[in-house]
């Protein structure tokens, strides 16, 4: 793969391609999975882009996108991008790698998330969790991949979701299947992460495919009940949300468990997520990016995954600081607000004896 890698170009002949065209289709079908259709050439590589300060990095994730059957068109340090200059289109797929970041870094990346918005370019951005708050509020137009402090395995499962993405699979699953997809990456990750350890001796859009389904008539949530004087269905009222020191000692409850257990044993990121935002909503307070990658118990790189799930399915969105546009904060939508209240409201007082 080093060789490969070296030359940063995959060019695909064109012989070949308007002779015999079954031949011809017998050598397209086994061509990379970062293969696609192109005007006149028929079949060719995914064009990537790669920007990291780290010599040795850049190497690498070239080396990982020639073996996913990408075209490596470009790489550069982050310098380029502040300078902004007229460089060639972006590639179909953009790696950025940004682990500490300053001010014109982060409006560099804002320019590049506009960019990539609007050329359909897919964004994978690797940073740090000291940074990740000021990344995360940079990244708001593109739908960008964020990677923190990623392994080389994990860049390698981000790729392969910006393939799957590309191609329209993702799609075309249904409401299991991609929490099935979501849940199976995460074990890839795991033991990608192991196998590293052995080996170095340590859109259809939210409401039609969401993994996450609420209750309710047209998706709303909470219970309907007949009314006696005009025998029409209404919604209930929605019940007040629990008081937040019950939901912080269920968490610290859960939080007690990794003690005496493997934490990955019950990892429930989506829950540990949906509790510490709705105590953080009753005492008016707001949650980052990075705190709440904390409170999900999972590496950042997963709760983020989850995060970007959750509001897809209308569960949380994200607010701006009005007096940082750098940053960004997640909250309960009142949908899920309201999910949450009547969970608590069904438990009643029986919820004093869980914890």
């Amino acid at each position: 793969m080093g060789q490969a890698a070296a030359r940063f170009e995959y060019g695909l002949p064109d012989e070949g391609l308007s002779g015999d065209s079954g031949a011809a289709n017998d050598r397209v079908q086994e061509r990379p999975l970062g293969w696609s259709h192109g005007e006149g050439r028929g079949v060719q590589p995914l064009a990537v882009s790669i920007f990291a300060d780290r010599g040795y990095l850049r190497a690498e994730m070239a080396e990982d996108a020639a073996a996913a059957g990408l075209r490596v068109a470009q790489t550069s340090d982050l310098e380029r991008l502040v300078a902004d200059v007229a460089t060639p289109g972006l590639g179909d797929v953009v790696l950025v790698d940004c682990p500490v970041i300053d001010g014109s870094e982060l409006a560099a990346l804002s320019r590049l998330d506009s960019r990539a918005a609007q050329s359909g370019s897919q964004l994978v951005v690797s940073t740090s969790i000291g940074s990740l708050d000021e990344v995360y509020g940079c990244l708001d137009q593109s739908e960008a991949q964020i990677l923190v402090t990623p392994s080389r395995a994990e860049r390698v499962i981000a790729m392969g979701r910006v393939l799957a993405r590309t191609g329209n699979r993702v799609r075309e699953l249904g409401e299991e299947d991609r929490l099935t997809l979501l849940r199976l990456t995460e074990q890839v990750t795991n033991i990608a992460a192991r196998l590293e350890q052995l080996s170095s001796g340590n859109n259809v859009d939210a409401e039609t495919a969401s993994a996450f389904r609420f209750n309710g008539e047209n998706g709303e949530a909470g219970p309907t009940r007949l009314d006696d004087g005009t025998d029409r269905l209404v919604r209930t009222a929605r019940p007040p949300l629990p008081d937040p020191r019950l939901v912080r000692k269920i968490i610290r409850q859960r939080q007690l468990r990794a003690r005496f257990f493997e934490g990955d044993l019950f990892a429930d990121p989506a829950w540990d997520m949906l509790l510490d935002l709705t105590a953080a909503r009753v005492e008016h307070v707001r949650v980052s990016v990075t705190s709440l990658c904390i409170a999900s118990g999972v590496p950042p790189t997963t709760a983020l995954r989850w995060i970007g799930q959750m509001t897809d399915a209308g569960l949380l969105q994200r607010v701006d600081d009005e007096t940082d546009r750098r940053r960004a904060f997640i909250t309960l939508t009142d949908k899920a607000a309201d999910a949450m209240a009547r969970y608590f409201a069904e438990l009643g007082s029986s919820a004093n004896a869980l914890v």
